[in-house]
């Protein structure tokens, strides 16, 4: 007597399958937005980010509101350094610009 084969389900390794869920649902860009909002202390340094009082991205535009004008108009120097930075350390090139509030 011969038994049936039974086949096993399509098996996919878990990141694939994550990726699938991100982009079925559009989650990926949100996703990245969120690495490099993250990033921001690591790459600026402790100082700066206690004088941030809130980030946001919106259109590959990375907000940033600080609490001192000073450091702001430093940063604004910085701008397309930390720009670079924070691309490499999130892993991407979303972001192309950073407005300091």
């Amino acid at each position: 007597m011969k038994f049936a084969t039974l086949k096993k389900p399509a098996e996919k390794p878990l990141k694939a399958v994550i990726e699938e869920f991100l982009k079925t649902f559009r989650l990926e860009d949100k996703l990245t937005e969120t690495r490099v909002i993250q990033s921001w202390e690591k790459v600026v340094g402790a100082l700066v980010a206690k004088h941030t009082t809130r980030l946001s991205m919106r259109n590959k535009i990375l907000y940033v509101k600080l609490d001192s004008a000073a450091l702001r108009n430093e940063l604004m120097f910085a701008r397309e350094k930390i720009v670079k930075a924070l691309n490499k350390e999130a892993g991407t090139n979303m972001l192309s610009e950073i407005v300091f509030n």
